[in-house]
């Protein structure tokens, strides 16, 4: 048994945690108490969709050649470039400087898509060592396509999520199905991700009309959209994460709210790539908030949300209820309840002096102290990417 008490805070708030989950009380004397008289008691920020894979990019990465003149064209001549070229060091290497980075912004929980075509066994268990050894608490999937290989490189990333969410990794690690943009999978493995959906109880996180293509693609197959097309495969089940959404209509996206599914909404990212808005997501109250692979700060996520959502005529609070969304989706996940505050929550905490964050508690257990990891030190993580990433570059200009 472990327990932790965090507080009292400056509002006299105190949340007090037993074996990672919060209790109204504890029987006798905490074994570690956080004081922090002159800050405040916060719950964990999350992330609702990333890609560890991309945590290289800040040590260099270059730019696409020629200049893509489209979405699909920056797929093609940036991020698949790289996802072919990564092999277990580098990605190791970038997930741990993702994973540290987002700790020490408060972020206690993440959401990942991951690919990785010439790495694709083995890779979901160097993402969930890298949050494990930091203490991130995390759902993780390979993003199975067909794109490289047809179909047995789709049947092999389905194996890879089928052989992580079996492995039951970690308490604080749970798996996910995956799938990567639907334009880029066959009918038949996206068939087979929603039986392996269905055989293991769990749900399915895929891309979902992040650009005007993948819309295109699914009429072309003969259905109205992509998300009538994953209907029509049975490829979704409650808990799945469909991400983006910025070409669905309202009608669409509450067709899949209905269904028990959750959305992402990733505004930088979107802005960044010139896709679009999400509209369409205010059908629904089941969104979250993510940043796609930027890095994890999510208050600097937040700000862009209510800055373009504004700019878009969406409700304030709407908006708001997006990172609160966030936070229900993890809840919902590790069978917590959504309120932070009530006894059997998840044990996930930040003490804040000021904007800064001082404190990380995830289950229980306080991964940062006094604004420093716990578990490894962040100038040798920082060291170790800025080496490792040029061999990833290497690789990527041979192409």
């Amino acid at each position: 048994m472990s327990t932790l008490q965090i507080g009292p805070d400056s509002s006299g708030q105190t949340v007090y945690l037993k074996d990672g989950r919060v209790v109204p009380e504890l029987d006798r004397d905490a074994q570690q108490v956080i004081a922090c008289p002159r800050a405040t008691i916060a719950p964990g920020r999350v992330n609702g969709h990333t890609h560890l894979y991309s945590g290289l990019g800040p040590f260099g990465i270059p730019a696409p050649e020629p200049p893509p003149e489209n979405f699909v064209q920056r797929l093609q001549r940036l991020w698949w470039k790289l996802d072919v070229s990564l092999d277990a060091h580098t990605l190791r290497a970038g997930a741990r400087y993702y994973v540290a980075q987002a700790l020490l912004k408060g972020c206690t929980s993440l959401v990942d898509h991951h690919e990785s075509p010439n790495f694709i066994r083995g890779s979901l268990d160097v993402l969930g060592n890298a949050c494990t050894e930091l203490g991130m608490r995390a759902l993780l999937c390979y993003g199975a396509t067909d794109r490289n290989r047809g179909t047995e490189e789709g049947n092999a990333g389905l194996k890879e999520c089928e052989r992580f969410i079996e492995k039951n990794f970690d308490p604080r690690i749970k798996g996910l199905v995956g799938l990567h943009a639907s334009f880029t999978v066959s009918d038949e493995t996206m068939r087979r991700a929603g039986e392996m959906c269905r055989a293991l109880n769990t749900g399915l996180h895929i891309h979902v009309a992040e650009d005007g293509a993948d819309v295109v693609d699914a009429q072309e197959r003969g259905y109205s959209g992509p998300v009538e097309r994953l209907l029509a495969m049975e490829a979704i089940q409650p808990g799945s994460l469909l991400i983006h959404g910025v070409h669905l209509s309202a009608e669409q996206v509450e067709l899949a709210s209905k269904r028990g599914c959750w959305f992402t909404q990733n505004p930088r990212s979107n802005a960044n790539n010139q896709v679009g808005y999400p509209s369409g997501l205010s059908a629904s109250e089941r969104v979250a908030l993510g940043t796609d692979g930027f890095p994890a700060d999510m208050v600097e996520e937040a700000k862009a949300l209510h800055r373009i959502g504004g700019e878009e005529g969406d409700d304030p609070a709407v908006l708001d209820a997006r990172v609160e969304g966030s936070r229900r989706l993890i809840a919902e996940m590790f069978s917590s309840p959504a309120d932070p505050f009530e006894e059997g929550a998840l044990g996930d905490w930040i003490v804040l002096n000021g904007t800064r964050v001082q404190y990380v508690v995830v289950d229980g257990e306080v991964v940062v102290r006094d604004g420093q990891l716990v578990a490894a030190e962040m100038e040798q993580i920082e060291e170790e990417a800025a080496r490792v990433a040029p061999l990833l570059w290497e690789r990527m200009a041979r192409l």
